[in-house]
């Protein structure tokens, strides 16, 4: 269980899809091989069989295509969201260019230093992009300082004795099949999981060049992971109910704020599903069977 609550909070999602330069680096391809069929031999040399056609690959021969985090910043007993995605623009080659994905995310990180909450981050998200900078040949000195001593300062690196990055899937995992997913312990609980788009299809709609719908899943995806750490949050006594009922109406109000304001209208989508969950469980408690 996590110790700390920090005055700024990003609760973080990342996603990629099999790198077509990386595989034709790694295993020769020819260069005028079309990125389907890269990818394709990239499952491949991964391990693809009939029944699991496009495996998990390592993090580092994927290209990371989207970040997007719902930001928590209290100033005293103010407290403001904000929901922060990129590529802000997915018809801007400049943003959509990993360097700058990347490179802006962890700038800002480093910038602002948030306490930064993931579910399997520690071992993919957050990995990820750290081992995507050393292949860019990026430079983040502001994320990469580490303390001298652990309670001197955020350290990035070290997920053991700082509290800078909370995994979430730390603290509620077991070993092997004892360990939810995001998908079933945010659904069981009336949050959101995956609605229309889970993460096997993000390479099939990149090269769809449907980045529109990526940006969307992830926005679902992190604030998920937001309503999610809340709800471990108040189990921990971070909040009261009273308090985390308020929190999550906030959630409410910056998602409706984005809808009205930003035109992002795929985000209604999350909000009938969560209340479609929130009114199931309600229901199932008025009958006796308390399943939330």
């Amino acid at each position: 269980m996590f110790k700390t609550v920090k005055n700024r909070v990003w609760a973080f999602d990342a996603e990629w899809i099999p790198d077509p330069v990386a595989g034709q680096m790694l295993y020769k391809l020819p260069a005028a091989m079309p990125n389907k069929e890269i990818m394709e031999a990239m499952w491949k040399e991964g391990g693809a069989t009939e029944e699991d056609p496009t495996p998990y690959l390592k993090t580092v021969l994927c290209r990371i295509v989207s970040v997007a985090a719902v930001e928590r910043y209290q100033t005293g007993s103010d407290v403001k969201l904000h929901l922060l995605s990129l590529p802000r623009d997915s018809q801007d080659a400049a943003q959509t260019d990993e360097r700058s994905v990347v490179g802006i995310f962890l700038s800002k990180v480093g910038e602002y230093k948030p306490q930064l909450v993931g579910f399997n981050s520690a071992g993919a998200d957050l990995k990820a992009m750290i081992q995507r900078s050393v292949v860019l040949g990026l430079s983040m000195p502001a994320f990469c300082k580490r303390p001298s001593k652990p309670w001197e300062g955020d350290d990035y690196f070290d997920s053991r004795n700082s509290e800078a990055s909370v995994d979430l899937k730390d603290v509620v995992g077991g070993w092997g099949k004892a360990t939810p997913s995001l998908n079933e312990i945010a659904t069981l609980s009336g949050i959101p999981g995956k609605l229309d788009v889970d993460g096997e299809q993000v390479a099939s709609l990149w090269l769809a060049g449907n980045l529109d719908k990526i940006i969307a899943y992830n926005e679902f995806d992190a604030l998920t992971t937001y309503l999610l750490w809340l709800r471990i949050a108040h189990f921990g006594g971070h909040f009261t109910t009273g308090q985390y009922e308020h929190e999550q109406d906030l959630v409410r109000a910056m998602i409706a704020t984005e809808i009205r304001e930003n035109g992002k209208d795929h985000l209604q989508n999350y909000l009938d599903e969560w209340e479609r969950l929130t009114e199931y469980l309600k229901q199932g408690q008025v009958a006796g069977h308390p399943v939330g």
